[in-house]
C-alpha cells in the first residue's frame, strides 16, 4: 500500500511487569554487542512474566500517579547544610573562576593568557541534580541509596556520591542493569537525563523512594513525544539511541525512531518520497540500519505518514534545527504544504544551558553565530581545552566545534590527563579515539580558550589550569 495512503496506525505504549517480587532487569533490546563509551540500549523485561500478553500503559499518567504516592519527589529542598557540604566539596564556583568573571573571562599569568567561555560549565539542571543527591542522602541518612545510573557524566562527581555510599545501579557487563537489590523502603535517585519510565514503575512496584532530579529541560522534551503519541505522530528523535536521555524519552513515545544526524535523517527523507517500488528494495536495509534505534513493531511505510521531531538536549541546535527543516520539507514535497500540518509538528525542546555554552564555543573560536563562514574570521586563540567526562555528549559537541573550525582542542575530563614533568597528555577527539600529544603546550606566549560541559564542577577546570600554569612556570625557569 502506497506510503501517501496508508492510515497511520499506532500501537499503545505497554510495560509488561509489575511484580515486585520476579526477578528484575534491565536488558539489551537487541542481540548486540555494540555499545558506546560503556551505555548499552535497553528495555526492561521481566524473566518471570515475559509470556504474558502486554497491558496498555500509560506513561504520562503513571508519572502524574508518582506525586500523589507519598514516596515520590523531584523538589530542591535548598537545605542549607547540604549546599554547605557541596561548596566545601568543590561544586561551587572557585576563586579563580569568579576572578575571569570580573576581569571579562581573561586571566594573564605569565607567558598565558586564558580565555573562558561566557557560557560554560555546571548549568542549572545539572547543578539541581547534584544538589538533590547531597539533600537525599542528608534527609536519609540510614536507609540504602540507589541511582539508576550515574548522576551527570561527569568522573569527579560520580566517585564523590559512591564515596557517600550511594549505589549505583550500571550496566557494566552488557548484560543490562540488575535492580534485584532494591528493596521496600530504599531510595533510589534518578539522574539528570532522566530515566526509562518502565524503571520508575519498576521501582514504584517494588515500594522504593523516588528522587527524581531529570532536569526540566529533558522533562519538556518528554512532553513533546507524549504530544505526539496522543495526536498520533511518531516521535522523530535527533539523538543517541544508546544515549540514558534518548532511552527515556523514547520511553514516553508509543512510536519512535532515533536519528543521529542528517545523514540517517536524509536517508529517511528518501525513503519517504519513494514509490513503492523503490521503498520494497529499501526497506531491509532500512530495518537493519535503524534496528535498535525504532519502536518495538515499527513499520516505515505506516509510521513515517505524520512525524513529531524532538532531541536529545544535548544535541548541536543547529544540527537539530537543519533536521527538523529537512523532515519538514519532505512533508511539504510529500503532501504539499497546505497539508503539512497533518503529518508534522515540531516543539521547541532545544535547551537553553546547552544552546548558550555552544554560542560561547562559537564566539570562543572566533564565530559569534553558527551560521559564519567558519575559514574567513580571526581566531583569539592558539588552542582549546575542553573540559568534561569523556562520555559527556554535549561536551562532545564542544570539541566538535573547535575541531571543525580547526583549532588546536585538547578534551580532558580531570587533571591527571596532564603529565606536568615531561608536558604531555592524554585527550579525547570528538569521534571518541584516545590520543596521546607530546610538547602539546608551546614555549613562548601562549592564548588558550578554556571551556567545560554542562556536568564539570568549576574546581575541575581550575585543577587543570593549574597544572597549564605549573608547566609553563616550568618552562620559563628552564630559559
Amino acid at each position: 500500500m502506497s506510503l501517501a495512503t496508508q492510515p497511520p496506525q499506532r500501537a499503545s505504549s505497554s510495560f509488561a511487569c509489575s511484580s515486585s517480587s520476579a526477578r528484575l532487569c534491565l536488558r539489551p533490546a537487541a542481540p548486540c554487542g555494540l555499545q558506546k563509551r560503556g551505555l548499552a540500549r535497553c528495555v526492561v523485561r521481566c524473566d518471570a512474566e515475559s509470556s504474558k500478553e502486554s497491558e496498555k500503559f500509560d506513561p504520562r499518567a503513571f508519572r502524574r500517579s508518582l506525586n500523589s504516592s507519598g514516596k515520590y519527589t523531584r523538589r530542591v529542598a535548598d537545605d542549607e547544610g547540604a549546599l554547605k557540604q557541596m561548596n566545601d566539596e568543590g561544586m561551587a564556583p572557585g576563586e579563580l573562576i569568579a576572578q575571569m568573571r570580573e576581569e571579562g573571562f581573561m586571566h594573564k599569568r605569565g607567558d598565558v593568557t586564558i580565555k573562558l567561555a561566557k557560557s560554560y560549565g555546571f548549568c542549572w539542571g545539572v547543578e539541581r541534580a547534584v544538589q538533590m543527591a547531597y539533600e537525599a542522602r542528608k534527609r536519609h541518612p540510614e536507609e540504602k541509596l540507589w541511582i539508576t545510573n550515574e548522576i551527570i557524566h561527569n568522573p569527579t562527581v560520580n566517585k564523590r556520591l559512591k564515596e557517600m555510599e550511594i549505589e549505583f545501579i550500571e550496566d557494566t557487563d552488557g548484560t543490562g542493569k540488575d535492580f534485584t537489590g532494591v528493596e521496600d523502603g530504599d531510595v533510589v535517585i534518578l539522574p539528570a537525563f532522566g530515566a526509562a519510565v518502565e524503571e520508575m514503575k519498576l521501582l514504584n512496584d517494588k515500594g522504593a523512594t523516588i528522587v527524581d532530579t531529570t532536569c526540566p529541560w529533558v522533562s519538556k522534551v518528554w512532553n513533546a513525544v507524549d504530544m505526539h503519541t496522543r495526536k498520533d505522530y511518531t516521535s522523530v528523535i535527533h539523538g543517541k539511541w544508546a544515549h540514558e536521555e534518548t532511552v527515556a524519552t523514547a520511553s514516553f513515545a508509543s512510536t519512535y525512531l532515533i536519528v543521529k544526524d542528517l545523514k540517517e535523517a536524509d536517508y529517511v527523507r528518501e525513503y519517504i518520497l519513494a514509490d513503492d517500488e523503490k521503498r520494497a528494495s529499501m526497506r531491509p536495509e532500512f530495518m537493519e540500519k535503524f534496528k535498535n534505534a525504532m519502536s518495538k513493531g515499527f513499520d516505515p511505510d505506516k509510521d513515517l505518514v505524520a512525524v513529531g521531531i524532538a532531541n536529545q538536549t544535548t544535541m548541536l541546535k543547529g544540527d537539530t534545527k537543519a533536521l527538523g527543516q529537512l523532515v519538514q520539507n519532505t512533508m511539504i514535497e510529500k503532501y504539499g504544504p497546505e497539508n503539512v500540518n497533518d503529518h508534522f509538528m515540531v516543539l521547541d525542546t532545544i535547551c537553553d544551558a546547552t544552546q548558550e555554552r555552544q554560542d560561547a564555543m562559537f564566539e570562543l573560536v572566533g564565530q559569534d553565530t553558527e551560521e559564519e563562514k567558519r575559514s574567513h574570521l580571526p581566531k583569539d586563540v592558539d588552542m582549546i581545552i575542553v573540559v568534561g567526562g569523556y562520555n559527556s555528549s554535549n561536551t562532545q559537541h564542544l570539541q566538535e566545534i573547535s575541531e571543525h573550525n580547526n583549532i588546536p582542542s585538547f578534551w580532558v575530563d580531570t587533571k591527571d590527563r596532564i603529565d606536568l614533568a615531561n608536558n604531555k597528555l592524554d585527550h579525547l577527539m570528538s569521534w571518541g579515539e584516545l590520543q596521546t600529544t607530546e610538547n602539546w603546550l608551546p614555549e613562548g606566549p601562549v592564548r588558550i580558550g578554556v571551556t567545560s560541559g554542562a556536568s564539570t564542577p568549576d574546581k575541575v577546570v581550575e585543577d587543570v589550569l593549574d597544572v597549564v600554569f605549573a608547566i609553563k612556570e616550568a618552562q620559563m625557569q628552564a630559559a
